[in-house]
């Protein structure tokens, strides 16, 4: 019995004494890694010598490619990129940079006449997003206003975040200057509050009225306010819209406005935004407009008198012997057809001059309809002289 209690005793003894070796050279090889209990990761740089390195909250962010502020707002990297790597690659609407650089001077001067302060409105970006993505991404409590355009027949967002509000209602009630606005968290807006935001809303939007207008004329009217993103469902989770962010500074106050357009909203005015400048027409050259007039005169062409014109089935040409006779359904006053390739310019009517076949012209001439107006004042005057 005594053997036995020795044996196992010993075997344990190796045991542990295997476990502290091979762990003692694992650590001195590498370092090793830890979590605390304060959340931060711990790194020690192992037994050949160096200083505990700590990661803080930004670095673990950076490695994991999360942000807390613009978690689906922004170009993702890490870990993020790999899950949103399934995002669709949404087609870029180039005439919105410049609807909404128009926007931001527009808004600069009305929201100085609105607020009688000093206002500096500033573009931060423009990009898509899914519409569910956006709704998950509104940091509350802010101010929700669903706008409808007429024109179009839908809907879009206007948030304005809590900075804002507070600073808004601040200047508009004569608060002092250069003091930030005191926030007053975990309530909800007054009516007096929410009426005022309004009408800042509404100052906004008819600036993005003015600022659509050289490309479609739109009318944005609100439909209502709503503090919660639940009750602010326009779209599909899953579809398409183009956020654009906007960054109002009242001197040591301010805060961001977004407004969101779904796709399904801009398409009626698709194409047109799609232009690389509004109505996407060069500058006119009436000297090269002259000079291609003067060359399309003087360019030769051929034409065509077509006395009759019918269609045979393949087998009765096949069919035809020396001495058949075809019969023209024709009578002899029929005009003749003067064709310039497919296109039939007139019609006339045949005869003999002298010893050649003549057609003497009994329509006039039929213009194409893309006629530019300067041929045609060419042409008149040509025919004048």
């Amino acid at each position: 019995m005594a053997g036995d209690i020795d044996q196992d005793a010993l075997a344990a003894e190796w045991g542990m004494a295997l476990e502290e070796q091979g762990s003692s050279g694992s650590d001195a090889e590498q370092g090793w890694e830890s979590v605390g209990e304060d959340g931060m990761a711990h790194v020690s740089a192992g037994s050949k010598g160096g200083a505990e390195r700590i990661l803080n909250q930004e670095e673990i962010d950076n490695l994991l490619g999360f942000s807390i502020e613009d978690l689906a707002l922004s170009d993702n990297g890490g870990i993020r990129a790999i899950i949103d790597s399934a995002m669709v690659a949404y087609e870029r609407l180039p005439m919105l940079d410049i609807v909404f650089d128009r926007l931001v001077r527009l808004l600069t001067t009305s929201l100085r006449n609105f607020t009688s302060d000093n206002v500096e409105v500033s573009l931060d970006r423009i990009h898509a997003v899914r519409f569910a993505d956006y709704l998950n991404s509104i940091p509350l409590p802010a101010i929700l206003s669903i706008f409808k355009a007429e024109e179009w027949d839908n809907f879009g967002i206007a948030t304005v975040d809590s900075s804002l509000i507070y600073s808004i209602i601040d200047v508009l009630l004569g608060g002092r200057r250069g003091v930030t606005a005191i926030r007053v968290e975990g309530r909800p807006y007054t009516t007096i509050e929410m009426g005022l935001v309004k009408r800042m809303i509404e100052v906004i939007l008819a600036d993005a009225e003015a600022a659509f207008r050289p490309i479609s004329p739109v009318t944005f009217k609100i439909d209502r306010l709503e503090t919660n993103p639940r009750f602010a469902a326009i779209s599909r989770p899953n579809n398409a819209a183009i956020l654009v962010r906007f960054r109002i500074d009242m001197e040591e106050r301010g805060g961001s406005i977004e407004m969101l357009l779904p796709y399904a909203t801009l398409e009626p005015i698709r194409d047109r935004l799609m232009q690389t400048f509004v109505g996407e027409k060069l500058g006119r050259d009436p000297v090269w407009e002259g000079h291609l007039a003067t060359e399309i005169f003087q360019a030769r062409t051929h034409v065509e008198a077509v006395l009759y014109e019918n269609k045979f089935p393949l087998r009765k040409l096949m069919n035809l012997k020396v001495g058949d006779t075809l019969v023209l359904d024709m009578k002899p006053d029929a005009l003749v057809k003067v064709r310039c390739g497919d296109e039939t310019l007139t019609e006339g009517r045949m005869g003999r001059v002298g010893d050649k076949v003549a057609i003497r012209i009994q329509k006039p001439l039929r213009r194409g309809r893309t006629t530019m107006t300067q041929f045609e004042q060419i042409s008149s005057g040509g025919q004048e002289q």
